[in-house]
């Protein structure tokens, strides 16, 4: 087999370009989801449901209802009844900024 030093040396410069780099794109360092960012993704499920537990409970309109938390993955499930819109709409604004959460599932009701 006749090879030519330059066309080995190119095939060794290749290889090791692969090597270093990679053949296809590398994962985020964070392991998150594309679109999630790194503080998202190192919130635990239970941390966001703490907060989320917590901050409807300190607020003045939403004491004494039964709000149900569950989250999964960052997705926050709300559930319960309240007395009006207005209450679901601070409820869900309050999830919205709990850290860790990117995706709010509104399943509040008003009473009737």
């Amino acid at each position: 087999m006749n090879t030519h030093p330059k066309s080995m040396a190119f095939a060794a410069a290749m290889a090791v370009t692969m090597l270093v780099c990679g053949c296809g794109k590398s994962p985020d360092a964070t392991g998150a989801a594309p679109g999630v960012s790194a503080a998202a993704s190192n919130v635990s499920d239970m941390d966001v449901t703490e907060h989320v537990k917590t901050a409807l409970q300190q607020n003045e309109s939403l004491k004494g209802f039964d709000i149900s938390v569950v989250t999964l993955k960052g997705d926050v499930r709300l559930t319960g009844m309240l007395d009006s819109q207005a209450q679901i709409d601070e409820a869900l604004k309050i999830a919205r900024t709990a850290d860790g959460a990117h995706t709010i599932h509104d399943e509040l009701t008003v009473k009737k």
